[in-house]
């Protein structure tokens, strides 16, 4: 495990390769040539929900051995009785040009999903067990591009994401609590989700929280469609939380030029709407917090070998649109994406701080 941990594979992953090495060499035109598929979308079938019955279509599930949602750093542990159920929707890590989306057996694919899961996905697993589907994620290129190709293929990995979701509540106790947690690609699916499986249903009772990190959510456009209010308090339930990370000086424009272009869920323009920022160190949006309430940092060792928690190390305040800003570059790696962007960072900043959240919002649960 340890030669693949968090941050060694990290340098293999799309956005670590296009934000911190190709795009600063060669400009958003030789990315795109570089990572966008020359060849057609080829449709696929779906997915049954029967299949994700099965175990070799989960990267984590409570049964499954060498899971890596288990993963903690020293000081922590799973919990032996975790309250919740967890379905967790890992980031794009298929980087490829052959296909628009990933072959589920694809192994270097697979294992970057893996730290992904170690990096982020564990950050609940004291709240929770955790449930991640293997799915036909679209590749990195297919943010690059306006495509139709790219919308097919992003359309193509959410059926994988929906049918196994539709398994997951099958196989869970109906009795038990839900957390919804996301990454990038993994959180576009979930705000889908939450709308076509949430959203005005009796199921909508037992989400403890929707954490959709590292994608925007507008406040006016999109949350209504999604059916939670975003969280105003650490000790809320039921509710959305969502950022994107950046260091100051922060240059946020290449999201705000896509976001601003784009209509919300509700089919009104988004151009100039706040987005949802969450505060992870207060559990609160529009919130400022010192570094000292950084309960624990993802650091990578001196041999990026392992990874260790160091706390009081990086503040967070969200600005005027919606972007979570914390100071002062910390040093976590050589993969930051071009503007100050921490997108590959916004679990690991602030992983201790995820962990409390996830625990308080359920005991908040729990009361109501």
């Amino acid at each position: 495990m340890a030669r693949k941990f968090l941050y060694v594979v990290v340098v293999l992953i799309a956005l670590a390769i296009a934000g911190a090495v190709a795009y600063r060499l060669f400009g958003p035109q030789m990315l795109k040539f570089a990572l966008v598929p020359r060849e057609a979308f080829r449709t696929q079938p779906a997915v049954a929900p029967s299949a994700y019955r099965e175990a070799r279509m989960w990267i984590a599930r409570p049964d499954i051995g060498n899971n890596p949602a288990l993963w903690t750093p020293a000081g922590y542990t799973p919990a032996k009785t975790p309250g919740a159920a967890v379905f967790f929707v890992h980031p794009t890590s298929y980087v490829g040009r052959d296909h628009w989306n990933a072959l589920l057996t694809d192994a270097e694919t697979n294992a970057r999903a893996d730290i992904f899961l170690r990096g982020q996905a564990s950050a609940f697993n004291e709240a929770g067990q955790i449930w991640a589907p293997r799915y036909r994620q679209a590749t990195f290129g297919a943010f690059l591009t306006s495509a139709d190709d790219a919308n097919r293929a992003l359309a193509l990995a959410y059926t994988d994401v929906l049918a196994a979701f539709d398994a997951f509540v099958t196989q869970v106790d109906r009795k038990r609590p839900i957390i919804l947690a996301g990454h990038s690609q993994g959180a576009l699916h979930l705000t889908r989700l939450l709308r076509e499986r949430i959203a005005g249903k009796p199921i909508a009772r037992r989400i403890v929280a929707a954490y959709v990190v590292g994608w925007p959510v507008s406040r006016a456009n999109d949350l209504a469609a999604m059916g939670l209010s975003e969280c105003a308090r650490a000790d809320q339930a039921g509710c959305v939380l969502s950022w994107q990370s950046f260091a100051e000086p922060a240059d946020p424009s290449q999201i705000l030029d896509v976001y601003d272009a784009t209509k919300g869920f509700d089919g009104r323009p988004r151009k100039g709407e706040p987005m949802v920022c969450t505060n992870p160190l207060t559990g609160a949006p529009g919130a400022t917090a010192p570094a000292a309430a950084n309960l624990g940092t993802l650091y990578p060792s001196a041999d990026l070998a392992t990874a260790d928690i160091r706390p009081g190390t990086v503040g967070a305040r969200c600005d005027d649109r919606g972007f979570l800003l914390i100071g002062e570059a910390p040093d976590l790696g050589s993969y930051v994406l071009p503007g100050n962007n921490y997108h590959v960072y916004d679990y690991s900043l602030f992983w201790a701080n995820v962990r409390a959240d996830a625990a308080r919002r359920l005991a908040a649960f729990a009361r109501r």
